[in-house]
């Protein structure tokens, strides 16, 4: 699997994942699940802990946060009160990865356009990012239920595509989960694994069959220039 290589033909787009790969939510989402903790008794979770779910969103955080005593508690309560603090603090500690801004800003540079696919809630997702004026330039953004199927099923990517009229064969997908890797190459698209993401330290990710595997963000421009 080469590091560097340019493409064989014309990119029409760079669409990306969210969390963990543009932007990094993981210590907002982990004060979430221990604000939901807290209140009912519950020990919190550490940063090293949730960071490597947050990936996964409110039903992975839970699960790590009450394990199997989560059986004993009404889901969608937790869920709810989850989201709703979430929402109340979205943007307290969430930032750049650093070089994204750069990356953006060489994407528009070249008039390359850009998008977010994600599995988080559309709502959220608005809510979001109007914080980062760096993405005011976003093509295109379909979250997590904006359509009624989402990552792994190719479906988001190729409407997003739809929406800013380019050949998904001629696009990049960014992420830094399985699935958004599953929906990139089931979309035939050349995917990238975001290593500075939401990975496990003894995720394999060669296993995953992306194109390409790169470790910030800057390494993509090897890809573009």
């Amino acid at each position: 699997m080469s590091t560097i290589q340019h493409p064989t033909k014309q990119l029409a787009s760079v669409l990306f994942d969210l969390d963990g790969t543009l932007l990094d939510t993981a210590d907002d989402l982990g004060a979430a699940l221990n604000h939901v903790l807290s209140h009912y008794n519950k020990q919190t979770v550490v940063a090293k802990h949730y960071r490597p779910i947050a990936s996964d969103g409110a039903l992975g955080l839970l699960n790590l946060g009450f394990g199997a005593t989560i059986k004993q508690y009404d889901y969608d309560v937790l869920r709810q009160q989850f989201l709703t603090y979430y929402q109340e603090n979205i943007a307290e500690h969430t930032c750049l990865y650093p070089g994204v801004a750069q990356l953006l800003e060489n994407l528009e540079t070249n008039n390359i356009p850009w998008g977010i696919i994600t599995n988080k809630p559309e709502g959220l997702t608005k809510r979001l990012l109007p914080y980062y004026p760096e993405f005011a330039n976003c093509a295109v953004m379909v979250g997590g239920d904006t359509l009624t199927k989402r990552k792994p099923d190719p479906e988001p990517i190729l409407h997003a595509c739809q929406q800013i009229n380019v050949d998904h064969k001629q696009c990049f997908y960014v992420g830094d989960a399985l699935r958004d890797i599953q929906a990139g190459n089931s979309a035939a698209m050349t995917t990238f694994v975001a290593k500075w993401g939401y990975i496990l330290s003894n995720e394999n990710c060669q296993t995953w069959q992306a194109d390409h595997i790169i470790a910030k963000p800057l390494d993509l421009l090897n890809f573009i220039n």
